[in-house]
């Protein structure tokens, strides 16, 4: 459901205004998730890492209005009351990848057994959009797992009022005795400062951490 936001009360009126009329830009952050207790919760449950971490961000994005917000076909403000994850699979055969989405369950089992059954669909097809009738309730989440990067910066050529946050997860690795996870996000200014976004990271990393109150398997 889409809720529209009032602008007379909405504290951040003016900073919205700013970023959306005089400074028009996005900004990324690139920070390295510890994975180290997800990852052997991960290997203990048998399941897989990619959907299990795409769960846990969609899980924090909507505990955080800032990255749900959008307009609607009028052109009005608001923000949805839910938003799904749309995320990319890889095709071996011709290294192309599609998109996909998952209609966000909290409860993580739930999610978890349509995430993987929208995976294995999605393999079947190539092309751009492996999974139609996308809601228009979505942020996009891909992974990049030949690398692991130190930065990276999505920056649309074309804005159009995009308000949501895009995440890029690398290839993840060992230092200091530690499993880190590369983690970056695209997000709007006119939606979110620089607190807001490591909120949500800071959420993210939480969640991680304490995997045992959503794991429910």
């Amino acid at each position: 459901m889409f809720i529209p936001i009032d602008m007379n009360t909405y504290p951040r009126r003016e900073h919205f205004n700013y970023y959306a009329d005089f400074i028009k830009c996005r900004y990324s952050m690139t920070y390295n998730i510890d994975i180290t207790k997800l990852l052997f919760a991960v290997r203990q449950y048998n399941i897989k890492f990619y959907p299990t971490f795409i769960y846990i961000c969609t899980k924090a994005i909507n505990q955080n209005q800032e990255f749900r917000m959008t307009y609607n076909k009028h052109g009005e403000l608001g923000y949805w009351d839910k938003i799904n994850p749309s995320y990319t699979v890889f095709h071996d055969d011709d290294k192309t990848f599609s998109d996909i989405w998952t209609d966000y369950n909290d409860n993580f089992s739930l999610f978890l057994k349509a995430a993987n059954t929208d995976m294995e669909n999605g393999k079947k097809f190539h092309g751009i959009k492996a999974k139609d009738n996308q809601p228009p309730n979505f942020f996009p989440i891909s992974c990049v797992p030949w690398l692991s990067f130190t930065n990276l910066s999505i920056v649309p050529m074309n804005n159009n009022g995009m308000l949501f946050p895009i995440i890029t997860i690398g290839k993840y690795f060992a230092e200091n005795g530690k499993i880190l996870l590369p983690f970056a996000i695209s997000v709007a200014h006119e939606a979110a400062d620089g607190y807001h976004t490591c909120k949500l990271i800071n959420d993210i990393q939480n969640l991680a951490d304490n995997y045992e109150k959503w794991l429910n398997l």
